[in-house]
């Protein structure tokens, strides 16, 4: 299957919006996404860019996105978070895991990045085992701690 991997549009983030809420649906939390494709258009392409985008494209269709950006490590320096891989359930084991992959990894060390860092969920043994194939760690010993929404607003109530 042929396929190319190039840097995202602001064009593109419908179909990326589409492979996110497929990625939380397979993930159970269908219900979850909140962000719009002009949100994902201002964020990404407005005045302050907060994230990069690949996209894994066939035939014209992108079946495939990795969305980064940048955070600071007080331990390395910059360091950069990859907050989603996701390939669409009809082309994975294609090859565009991999692609996508490479990609964010050869961005980042052009950076010059001291990490590249993510989390995948516990029961998705078919991620960690290729997380862990491409040589990354997979850290079971570290819990994610979030503070959605509703929570920062509980926080600051009870200040």
């Amino acid at each position: 299957m042929e396929y190319s991997i190039r840097e995202a549009t602001a064009e593109d983030m419908p179909s990326v919006l589409e492979l996110i809420k497929e990625l939380a649906s397979f993930e159970k939390e269908a219900s979850a996404v909140e962000v719009t494709s002009n949100d994902l258009v201002h964020d990404g392409f407005g005045p302050e860019k907060r994230f990069h985008c690949f996209v894994a494209e066939t035939n014209t269709t992108i079946v495939g996105m990795a969305l980064i950006y940048d955070r600071y490590s007080t331990w390395k320096g910059p360091i950069i978070h990859l907050e989603d891989l996701v390939v669409s359930e009809a082309m994975r084991g294609s090859g565009l895991g991999t692609a996508l992959l490479n990609e964010v990894v050869k961005y980042c060390a052009n950076q010059g990045v001291k990490r590249i860092s993510w989390e995948v969920l516990d029961w998705n043994e078919p991620a960690i085992n290729f997380y862990e194939r491409k040589g990354a760690k997979v850290l079971r010993d570290w819990d994610v701690v979030h503070l959605d929404a509703q929570g920062i607003k509980n926080y600051l109530n009870n200040l």
